[in-house]
């Protein structure tokens, strides 16, 4: 199981290298096209760039929240050896839903979408950490 566990978290991580190219792209071509100019990135400000680039730096920020609290868990897991089956589902349709929020937030933008995405991941984790307690008590 702990071998699956470890491909959710990698997944996670190309997730968010993903997110990051995307954000790359979209502030360059802004750059190309004299939205903003290069200087604006020695301050970051991008403003400016439109809220293509905002969205995606916005998303790529959002791997750097909750997406911890997952990873500490999956350690956390492993450490405790409470990595089982249903760990490893939870930790799967956790990195499911959090690719799931990124393509609604990086495509449509559909807020309600995206929020439902959003709480209902945050849950997946909350049960994640509840089987860690559960398991050490």
């Amino acid at each position: 199981m702990e071998k699956w566990l470890i491909a959710a978290m990698f997944t996670q991580v190309l997730l968010t290298f993903s997110i990051m190219v995307i954000m790359g792209r979209r502030r360059f071509t802004a750059a190309k096209n004299k939205v903003i100019k290069m200087q604006d990135f020695l301050t970051m400000e991008l403003d400016k760039a439109g809220s293509e680039v905002r969205v995606a730096d916005r998303n790529f920020i959002n791997q750097f929240e909750m997406p911890i609290l997952f990873f500490i868990a999956c350690l956390t897991a492993l450490q405790v050896h409470a990595a089982g089956f249903v760990f490893v589902i939870l930790a799967w349709l956790y990195v499911g839903l959090r690719l799931l929020h990124s393509v609604i937030h990086l495509t449509t933008n559909t807020l309600k979408l995206r929020y439902y995405s959003f709480v209902v991941s945050s849950f997946v984790m909350l049960i994640m950490w509840l089987i860690i307690l559960i398991r050490i008590f």
